[in-house]
């Protein structure tokens, strides 16, 4: 069979049930979008398992094509839902992140504005120095545990300790009253 020959064979036999897939794609997805890409990831699927060197690609019988649609489908609505875990979870840790700002929190005007002052002199230095202080001091952890959670060495955690410590001593001695 010339590549011409099956070129038209596949053309026809998509002509005649790429309605009917298409469709069958609809009921297994979300909207229309999705449905055009499990199709279209389905019918690649399809000629990259059934085609060979020698002979080509013979268009499908169609209840394989369904079945096709169907695994498509379902692989779809798993990375759907994966992503959408993965998003949730990234939520709920920039709520938690959120929540630092509470750290802060105090009655008088004064410690409030210090507050801030102290909040943004963090996020001016290193971040490296900035996750040895924020472990140390409001995760209450030691240089040891430091160590452990960052994989670093305990003395460069203490060393690292140390430099934040400087560096936002600078940041905030000028604007000490």
């Amino acid at each position: 069979m010339t590549n011409d020959n099956l070129s038209n064979d596949w053309k026809r036999w998509f002509h005649d049930n790429g309605t009917r897939l298409l469709l069958f794609a609809r009921s297994k997805t979300n909207n229309e979008q999705d449905a055009q890409d499990v199709l279209q990831e389905a019918i690649l699927r399809l000629w990259r398992s059934y085609s060979n060197k020698t002979n080509g690609f013979s268009p499908p019988q169609l209840p394989l094509a369904f079945t096709a649609i169907r695994n498509t489908a379902i692989d779809l609505a798993r990375k759907t839902n994966r992503r959408q875990k993965r998003e949730q979870n990234s939520d709920q840790v920039f709520r938690e992140s959120e929540q630092v700002l509470n750290w802060f929190e105090s009655s008088s005007i004064v410690e409030k504005e210090r507050a801030d002052e102290i909040a943004k002199a963090l996020k001016k230095i290193p971040e490296k120095f900035r996750d040895v202080v924020t472990l140390k001091i409001w995760g209450g952890l030691t240089f040891l545990e430091i160590s452990k959670t960052l994989k670093i060495p305990a003395n460069t955690a203490a060393s690292r300790y140390r430099y934040a410590l400087e560096a936002l001593r600078k940041t905030l001695k000028p604007n000490q009253h």
